[in-house]
């Protein structure tokens, strides 16, 4: 399902594109308000645009724009600590997602985003507890895991279906 890797220019391009995308999708998310009142918890929605490059384009160049999208994330936004955060949980869940790629079909693309958010979860408690130097914060895992089944299935959902109308272009 991967495409074969664009080079020079074009490569350049589709990974700018890709990481303006999921930039503007993360600020737009950051601003509406929380869905439920446990810190921490949103949809996630510009990892759609990570699951379907880790799928199309490869492990490597989807790493490339969740890094650009993490970093820059926490320059717009101001909260440079987020970047953290956001990496311990964005490198464990696109880690998973890279061994998830080479066993699911693309008709299972969906389940991809529901494991990965569990793991991006388990990651940011895990720079937390490192951060506090406490484990009191696993407290919130129990919270996150149902928050990261439920908004990794939208989220995986989304990711699908533009992956499936992609294709047939």
């Amino acid at each position: 399902m991967t495409q074969p890797p664009a080079k020079g220019a074009k490569r350049l391009t589709r990974l700018a594109l890709l990481t303006a995308i999921a930039l503007t999708i993360f600020m737009a998310e950051a601003q509406l308000p929380p869905l439920v009142p446990i810190q921490g918890v949103k949809l996630g929605l510009a990892n759609i645009v990570t699951v379907y490059a880790v799928f199309v384009l490869g492990a490597g160049d989807a790493l490339l724009i969740l890094a650009g999208r993490i970093f820059l994330g926490a320059v717009f936004s101001g909260q440079m600590m987020t970047i953290l955060y956001s990496a311990g949980g964005g490198l464990l869940a696109w880690l998973v997602m890279v061994v998830l790629a080479r066993l699911l079909t693309s008709k299972q693309i969906w389940l991809c985003s529901p494991v990965a958010a569990l793991f991006h979860n388990l990651g940011q408690l895990l720079v937390a507890a490192g951060v506090m130097k406490t484990w009191v914060v696993m407290a919130y895992l129990p919270y996150l895991i149902l928050s990261g089944i439920l908004t990794g299935l939208f989220t995986g959902l989304c990711a699908q279906f533009l992956l499936n109308r992609l294709s047939r272009l």
